[in-house]
């Protein structure tokens, strides 16, 4: 899947709706929009569904497909990708770059605990292995 959202969109500037629908579109494989709004937690009317799928799709953040004229709305990138995009926003704005600096300040804050902190050292091990 390509998205043109890696460079002109900051997931972090999504709207709570948007994130919202993402959500559920990264919840299943494929979603119309119907289904979008009676999964939504608040009753919302289907042109505003629609109006916020377009602009994902237009952001780059889902894709559709027409199967019997019914407009079947995918994610155009996993959650991960996107959840690393908003970190490395995070990451040059407030940590002038500095992957360090970030997870310093995570485990000062106490946003990792230590079974997070050893898995996430595990990881960084396996990764300098396949690297070498």
């Amino acid at each position: 899947m390509t998205s043109n959202a890696t460079e002109s969109h900051d997931p972090a500037d999504l709207g709570e709706l948007e994130r919202s629908i993402m959500q559920l579109v990264w919840q299943h494989d494929e979603l119309t929009a119907e289904q979008v709004r009676q999964e939504m937690d608040r009753p919302l009317k289907d042109s505003t569904i629609r109006t916020v799928l377009r602009r994902l799709e237009e952001k780059g953040y889902v894709t559709h497909t027409v199967t019997n004229r019914t407009f079947l709305y995918r994610a155009a990138e996993a959650r991960q990708l996107v959840a690393g995009r908003a970190v490395r926003r995070i990451i040059d704005r407030f940590c002038d770059g500095s992957v360090e600096s970030l997870l310093v300040g995570m485990v000062d804050s106490a946003v990792l605990n230590r079974e997070e902190l050893k898995r996430l050292a595990a990881r960084i091990a396996v990764a300098k292995k396949g690297k070498k």
